[in-house]
This record gives structure tokens, C-alpha cells and sequence, in this order.
């Protein structure tokens, strides 16, 4: 394993014929950006296309940064920094993905309700411009490969790969197959997952996989306890973190998400499926329209300041404030 991953820092005219030489990634939000250091960690190289050059620049920052965090815990030296940064390389055009052997797609979608037609979209501009034999995945959770995969020539070429957030901490990618997906995407997929250190976890089709089914029936579950009466955020996380293991509970994990994010998961699960256990909670509905998204903005079900969370003192009827 060590010895194919020393092979990608040759060049590629000394790398073994059919190796995966690069992978590319369509948007870089925060999942982007996780899988594109972990990619880069391993020694692939990976070229993310995003809406503007200014975007590109963002995401640069944010991962330079990222690393540096890592370097003051004593995580990676500044010349491990230096080779990861060099590996990953920003553009707006998407002919620079012209030699990636795997495209995975990760976009934030730009209006409630357009998440396939965008990524339809995605999918069919980067078809025009790989080689027949690239493969090109989807990280979506919520929505049907199949759906995706419409929008190609070659819809044997197409398959859902969920990478679980922290992707440095969590060993697991969730690939889903479709009936057109052929053999050979779906082994070009696993032998990638194998070299950067991950344990491919096969689903049927179905909305939601494994992962975020459960967390979105168990997040609205935490919801309908809130809106009971029973217990309290802090308790209700306590406890389910005591019961379980699990490093933290329902209302801290939606926070870390961004209830945004859960939002738009149980709205997709639920359309797709029609079952009141992924109905957005009428609490979820609320802190959306209230802006308390989670940590990313500062306010969820927690305060949040640099990354510490502080209980929020006030009741369910004014979103703790």
C-alpha cells in the first residue's frame, strides 16, 4: 500500500500504466475541501473547478489555513504543508479535468429545489470533456445516482460516493451503484477508496443511504422531545451521547452539519419517500427562516464561538434565545 502511494509523487511518465494519477472535484464548500486534503494527503493529485476565481481563492485560503491549524497542534511540518498545497490545484474551466480518472461532484446548490438540475448540469459538462473511461460520482446523500446519471451518454460511468464528515476521521464511503453502473466504474471507485484509506460500505439505491437517514430521523426525533416538553438541548444531547458513544449528540451533530444542511436532507428524504419520520421538524423549519443555521454563522441550537459551544439560556418558544 505504501509503495503505490510513493509511486504519485513520480512523474506521470514514470507512474505504472492504469494507476489513478488524478482525481477532480466539482465545488469546494467545506466537504470539498475535506475530501481534497485528504486526497492530497495521500499523495493524489486533485484539481477542484468552482463558480468563480474569487471562490477558487477562498477555498485555497481556507485549506492553507486548515493545514496551518494542523502545524501548531504539531499535526504536519511546513514542508508536508508545502506538498499538499502543491497537489491541489483551483480553476473556474472545466477542460482542466481533462486527465482526472475520477470526477467527484460536491456542489452547494444555489436555490432550494434545484439540487438535481444542477447537478445534472455538472454531470453533463464534465462528460464533454473526460475521456470515456473517467468516472463520475456524486457525494449526495439525498438524491437518486440514477436521477443524476440521466443526464449522460455513458450512465455506466456514474455512482454515488458519500464521504462522512470529519472525512480525515471517519474511515467510511458509502457507494452507491444504479442498474446501469458497470463493473468497472464500481472497482475503479473501490481501488480509489483503498488508496486513500477508506472502507467502501456498498448501498443499494435508495435516498438518504445508510448515514444520513439515520441522522436525519434521529435529529428530528431529538426535535420532537424539544417540542414535547420532555428535556432540554443540553440534556437531550447528554444523554444520547452517554447512551451511545457517539462523540456528540443529535442537536450539537445538526449544528456541526448546519441546519441548513439538515433542512435540505429532510426535505429531499422526505419528498423522495413520503414518510413522516424525515419531515422537517416545525423547529428546523424555524431556525432556518431565523437564520440560526449552526456553527457556521455563530447561532444553532448552541452558541458557537471558535468553534466552542455555549448553551443558549432561552426556551423552545424563542429558539433558546
Amino acid at each position: 500500500m505504501e509503495e503505490q502511494l510513493e509511486r504519485f509523487s513520480l512523474g506521470k511518465s514514470m507512474q505504472p500504466k492504469g494507476m489513478l494519477q488524478k482525481v477532480g472535484l466539482i465545488g469546494c464548500g467545506s466537504i470539498g475541501q475535506e475530501i481534497a486534503l485528504h486526497v492530497s494527503q495521500k499523495g493524489i493529485d486533485i484539481v477542484f473547478i468552482d463558480l468563480s476565481e474569487e471562490l477558487v481563492q477562498a477555498s485555497l485560503k481556507s485549506m492553507n489555513d486548515q493545514l496551518d491549524e494542523l502545524i501548531d497542534k504539531w499535526g504536519m511540518t511546513g514542508s508536508e504543508k508545502k506538498l499538499v498545497m502543491q497537489r491541489i490545484t483551483g480553476s473556474t474551466k472545466y477542460e482542466d479535468l481533462r486527465h482526472c480518472d475520477i470526477i467527484i461532484e460536491t456542489i452547494l446548490s444555489k436555490k432550494p429545489g434545484t439540487s438535481i438540475e444542477e447537478r445534472m448540469q455538472v454531470f453533463e459538462r464534465v462528460e464533454q470533456v473526460v475521456s470515456r473511461y473517467t468516472v463520475i460520482t456524486s457525494n449526495t446523500a439525498t438524491l437518486m445516482i440514477s436521477d443524476l446519471s440521466a443526464a449522460l451518454q455513458y450512465p455506466d460511468r456514474s455512482l454515488g460516493m458519500h464521504f462522512l464528515s470529519p472525512v480525515s476521521r471517519i474511515n467510511i464511503v458509502e457507494v452507491v451503484r444504479h442498474a446501469a453502473t458497470s463493473d468497472q466504474a464500481f472497482e475503479m471507485v473501490k481501488k480509489f477508496c483503498h488508496m486513500i484509506g477508506k472502507k467502501v460500505v456498498e448501498c443499494s439505491e435508495s435516498p438518504g443511504n445508510i448515514s444520513t437517514r439515520m441522522i436525519v430521523s434521529m435529529i428530528n426525533e431529538a426535535c420532537n422531545l424539544l417540542l414535547e416538553g420532555v428535556s432540554t438541548v443540553t440534556d437531550i444531547d447528554e444523554v444520547m451521547m452517554e447512551a451511545t458513544g457517539f462523540e456528540f449528540g443529535p442537536f450539537e451533530m445538526a449544528d456541526k452539519y448546519g441546519v441548513d444542511k439538515i433542512h435540505k436532507w429532510m426535505e429531499n428524504l422526505y419528498r423522495e419517500q413520503g414518510d413522516l419520520r424525515f419531515k422537517p421538524s416545525p423547529i428546523i423549519k424555524r431556525m432556518v427562516r431565523a437564520k440560526m443555521l449552526g456553527r457556521h454563522v455563530g447561532e444553532g441550537f448552541y452558541y458557537w464561538t471558535d468553534g466552542v459551544k455555549k448553551a443558549k439560556p432561552g426556551s423552545i418558544r424563542t429558539l433558546g434565545r
